[in-house]
This record gives C-alpha cells, sequence and structure tokens, in this order.
C-alpha cells in the first residue's frame, strides 16, 4: 500500500441523507419549503420558550423516523474509500449518525451539528437514549423530561440559535486546512462556520469537488462541480480517488 497518502476530507450536507429517506431543509423540496413553521420546531429560543413547540417537536421525531434510517449507497462508499487505505475525515453537517452505519470509523467522523441519536438535558447536560425518550412519547409523555434532574430534553444536537461545539469546529478547521481534496456533497454551502471550511480548505491550496443538484457560492472556486445523483456521484469518485493512489476498491 502506497504509504504518505494525502488527506481527503468530506463535508456533508443534507442531501447526503435524502437517498436514506431523510428529507433536507433548503432544496427545492426540502422541509423548510414545504413547512415553514417546521424550523420553529429546531430553533432553541421557541423550543425553549414554548411547550407547545416542545410537543409538536417530538412529534416530529416520530414521524420523521430518523432512528430508522438506513446508510445509502453514498455512506456505504466512502466507508470502501476508507478501508482501501485512503486517509479519511468526514466533516458532516448531519445528525443522523449514518456515515457511522455506513461502515465509517466513529473516530473519523465530526458531527459538526451533533447527533439526534442521543437526548441531552438543557438543565444538567446529561445524554441519554434518544430511542428512549420517543419510547415515551408514544407511552403518552407529550414533552417528556430529563428523568435525572426534571429539566428540558432536547435532541444532542446544535439547534438553530445554538453555537457549534468550540472543540468539534476547531479540528474540524484544521482537517480542512491540512486536507489535499475536499469533497462537499449535498450541501448548500449558505451555512456557516461549517460552508467556511470550503475557505480553510482553498488557502491551505487543496482541490475542491461539489456534488450538489443546486448552485452552491463556491462552485466558481471548486475544481470540480457534479450534478449527478449523489449514489452514483460519489460511488465514482471514490473509485476514481482509489485508483489515482494505486488502491482498489472491494
Amino acid at each position: 500500500m502506497p504509504q504518505n497518502l494525502p488527506l481527503v476530507a468530506v463535508l456533508s450536507g443534507a442531501g447526503f441523507s435524502t437517498d436514506s429517506g431523510i428529507p433536507d431543509y433548503r432544496g427545492p423540496n426540502g422541509l423548510w419549503r414545504r413547512d415553514p413553521g417546521a424550523e420553529r420546531l429546531v430553533t432553541i429560543g421557541p423550543y425553549l420558550d414554548d411547550p407547545e413547540v416542545r410537543r409538536r417537536a417530538w412529534r416530529m421525531r416520530l414521524e420523521t423516523g430518523v432512528l430508522d434510517a438506513r446508510p445509502n449507497d453514498a455512506h456505504r462508499a466512502l466507508a470502501l474509500l476508507e478501508r482501501a487505505g485512503v486517509p479519511l475525515r468526514v466533516l458532516t453537517q448531519n445528525v443522523d449518525g449514518l456515515h457511522q452505519l455506513g461502515g465509517v470509523s466513529a473516530r473519523k467522523v465530526l458531527e459538526l451539528h451533533g447527533t439526534a441519536r442521543l437526548t441531552q438535558c438543557v438543565g444538567c447536560k446529561v445524554r441519554g437514549d434518544m430511542a428512549e425518550a420517543l419510547d415515551r412519547v408514544r407511552a403518552g409523555e407529550a414533552d417528556p423530561v430529563c428523568r435525572a434532574c426534571g429539566g428540558i430534553l432536547k435532541p444532542a444536537t446544535v439547534m438553530f440559535g445554538e453555537n457549534l461545539d468550540p472543540v468539534v469546529l476547531d479540528q474540524a478547521r484544521g482537517i480542512a486546512v491540512a486536507c489535499s481534496l475536499l469533497v462537499a456533497v449535498g450541501t448548500s454551502l449558505r451555512v456557516h462556520p461549517a460552508a467556511g471550511l470550503v475557505d480553510l480548505a482553498l488557502a491551505g491550496g487543496a482541490e475542491v469537488v461539489i456534488v450538489n443538484a443546486e448552485p452552491t457560492p463556491y462552485d466558481d472556486s471548486a475544481t470540480e462541480v457534479v450534478r449527478e445523483p449523489i449514489g452514483t456521484a460519489v460511488l465514482a469518485l471514490v473509485r476514481r480517488i482509489a485508483e489515482e493512489h494505486g488502491l482498489r476498491i472491494e
């Protein structure tokens, strides 16, 4: 196996998981376009202030079935790239945990916006299993509270109006600076600070490939822009990257 291979970073957004049945937010059929009011359900101010918003948010979590989603071809393709021996880091804006379920090592995935697979108490910060909280909702608790202190429960995600974890963000910025190739997949690249990772990669001399159905603000700066369906596009890129380094995808 070749030594000292360059680092490949993948910045993934909501479009990465649409083939797994999880709707994106800002695309042509995105959740915000279909139901603009849904944004309040994941905005920290209304969530903390209004019990009805929390009740609606818990119902939404049941209905969207994020815990039932399964990895798609794009998730599995990245796992193939890692197994082939390419140094890989995934910087994801998604909270669904599907990169890890798809086979990418958990230590190589940075979840910029946290994870919807866990809950976190706003008060005591204790984390718990989202599946257990959803079972409580099914059993009749419209707005389940923290079992440890009685505080408000939220997903262990960065909701609108909250700041990203500075430690996670610093790690992501370091990866963006160090990588030789950044592939941005299924992201509008309009939400900062995550979109700013592309600026750091470009400033560090990395090539940037954008895979997205809609135009992004960084298309003109990219080495390549791909409009093909994400599942097939990511697999094709993975094969090409492996071949360029004399590696085999199996």
